[in-house]
């Protein structure tokens, strides 16, 4: 039996969702594609992604650099190397809030702010 991991699915709300989508374009390097929404209340951009491997993993995590409460979840985008998206960030509408790091055997992370304010993580191996 196939475990799906624990996240299947992430909402992140914006703004101005076409400066929103060109930020994410840009910095994950894909095209997004308009999703329908059937309840017909939202306008929404999809990731590309493979429902034959449904979900992502994600962890609880006690950290100096932020805190739980508004604001507390933090989604990871997988990029070819966070310091090459890392130098699109601001040209672009985001913000660095803590440049590409060490994770050990998991790669690197950069922290930063989305076009729209929210908190994202960006993770790589190289």
């Amino acid at each position: 039996m196939l475990k799906p991991n624990a996240i299947g699915w992430f909402d992140i709300y914006v703004d101005h969702l076409d400066r929103a989508t060109k930020f994410y374009e840009e910095i994950c390097n894909q095209k997004l594609e308009d999703l329908i929404d059937p309840t017909g209340e939202t306008k929404m951009k999809v990731f590309t992604g493979e429902m034959n491997t449904y979900g992502s993993s994600g962890a609880l995590v006690l950290s100096n650099h932020y805190k739980p409460g508004k604001g507390g979840t933090l989604v990871y985008f997988s990029v070819e190397d966070c310091e090459l998206s890392e130098s699109k960030i601001e040209k672009v509408g985001g913000k660095i809030i803590r440049p590409k790091f060490s994770i050990g055997n998991f790669g690197f992370v950069t922290l930063c702010e989305d076009s729209e304010g929210n908190l994202i993580g960006l993770n790589s191996m190289k």
